[in-house]
């Protein structure tokens, strides 16, 4: 089985030593990603709403840089500092998982790099 390492500038480039993604042969596993403009490398915390929404479009680009997308998404992790925030985060998971969502967990933590609220990881099926 072979590994490759998924990169893309639509998504905010890793600030550690992680890839964005990385991909095998049936399966993608996408890193944990923040509100971060992959712009401006500025973390968006306007509010967890626009916060929650950043972090699904990086996902969501990376996945397409991968050679995927959400539809092939079966597992994701939502990490957030503040449980009293899921029903926010869960409005706007909905709005990228409309049907058919994946398996999920969502687990409360007591910070996240950069100071973020939310943090969103994924594992996908390729493409192919």
């Amino acid at each position: 089985m072979t590994k490759t390492i998924v990169e893309t500038d639509k998504a905010p480039k890793a600030i550690g030593p992680y890839s964005q993604a990385v991909k095998t042969e049936s399966m993608i596993f996408v890193s944990g990603q923040l509100a971060i403009d992959p712009e401006s490398g500025d973390l968006i915390t306007n509010d967890i709403k626009t916060e929650a929404r950043q972090a699904l479009t990086n996902l969501k680009a990376i996945l397409v840089e991968a050679g995927s997308s959400l539809d092939k998404v079966v597992k994701t992790t939502l990490f957030i500092t503040d449980m009293q925030a899921f029903p926010v985060v869960n409005e706007v998971y909905a709005e990228f998982f409309p049907s058919r969502s994946p398996a999920r967990s969502c687990v409360q933590v007591s910070c996240l790099p950069k100071g973020a609220n939310v943090e969103v990881e994924a594992i996908a099926l390729t493409g192919n």
